[in-house]
């Protein structure tokens, strides 16, 4: 008797595994996961919930530091003055009126005149469109020539890493300025002339900035473990070793955007970036500079609007580095 009590019970423990497996498989189908096992569900949740936290997190820390919630700020309004400028500014920037020369601040024109009669606050407020657009590309050209000659020398060394250091090193004997002038002087003058020329002036601080992290992650386990299993070196530059450094290239492109717009308006104030009549806070502060005891105003304003974004810039990019460095998390 006891022969047969064994497979009855295995039968009917089997028979009610497939019960419970096809109210399983029920109830995902009501809520649409049909195709998902619980596992993978459950592995899904766990890595949306630690994403959340993890951004939570980021926000908490940044939110603490008030001088970087100050630098955000600043540089969230010059955006929305930038994007809405067509409907901030009072009047056209270019448009001359010659009865309405070196006027002061008054209601009509809160920011006073220029010497052809532009009202100075609409220049200002388009002149943020061309900050902002100069400084990101400018940035963005230095970041990614930058990070791919700091990955190769970095990754590869031996030959690879003393050629491109040594570029480097040429490049960085030049002042910024001095080497931008000598770009848009080969390249001609203009805006989008100087906006390479200081991409180009900014491809040396990248470069050695990821030169220092790929050196210090690519002797890192994950990265061996990914090289015995056979990973290509593109993979493991893009999927491992860059990822692990981007905490410092994202402080270093926040700050460098300040620097960028500070290096414009250099080259406009010398009459190498914009040209006339283009609403560009250098060129502004170039064409103002013949009327500061007859109307200070002219240069004054866009001297204060450079130094308001750069100090947005260069708050925010403290905060960032407050947050994202590993050895201020712990304190």
């Amino acid at each position: 008797m006891a022969s047969f009590s064994t497979p009855v019970v295995a039968i009917g423990e089997t028979f009610r595994g497939r019960e419970r497996r096809e109210q399983v498989e029920k109830l995902n189908e009501r809520i649409g996961c049909s195709h998902m096992n619980p596992t993978t569900q459950t592995r899904q949740e766990i890595s949306l919930s630690t994403a959340q936290g993890e951004v939570g997190a980021f926000i908490r820390r940044f939110m603490r530091s008030k001088a970087a919630v100050v630098g955000f700020v600043i540089v969230l309004l010059l955006v929305v003055v930038a994007t809405f400028a067509p409907l901030l500014a009072p009047a056209d920037p270019i448009e001359q009126h010659f009865i309405q020369q070196l006027l002061p601040p008054s209601w009509e024109h809160p920011l006073g005149t220029d010497e052809f009669g532009r009202d100075i606050l609409s220049r200002i407020i388009y002149g943020a469109r061309i900050a902002l657009f100069v400084g990101v590309l400018a940035d963005g050209i230095g970041l990614i020539c930058g990070v791919l000659l700091g990955l190769c020398a970095g990754y590869y060394g031996g030959l690879t890493d003393s050629l491109i250091m040594r570029l480097i090193d040429i490049l960085l004997a030049f002042p910024y300025l001095l080497l931008a002038m000598l770009v848009v002087a080969i390249l001609g003058p203009g805006l989008t002339n100087a906006m390479i020329a200081i991409g180009i002036v900014y491809i040396p601080s990248y470069a050695r900035l990821v030169r220092g992290s790929v050196l210090s992650v690519k002797e890192t386990d994950y990265v061996a473990a990914a090289q015995a299993a056979g990973a290509g070196d593109f993979r493991i530059l893009f999927r491992h070793v860059l990822i692990n450094a981007l905490a410092p290239i994202i402080v270093q492109a926040t700050l460098t955007i300040g620097w960028a717009i500070v290096e414009t308006a250099g080259l406009g104030f010398l009459g190498l970036g914009a040209q006339p009549p283009t609403a560009e806070w250098g060129a502004m502060l170039s064409g103002g500079r013949d009327y500061m005891l007859e109307a200070p105003w002219i240069a004054t304003f866009p001297g204060l609007a450079i130094v308001l974004t750069v100090i947005g810039f260069n708050l925010m990019g403290d905060g960032l580095r407050d947050v994202l460095d590993p050895k201020l998390k712990e304190r």
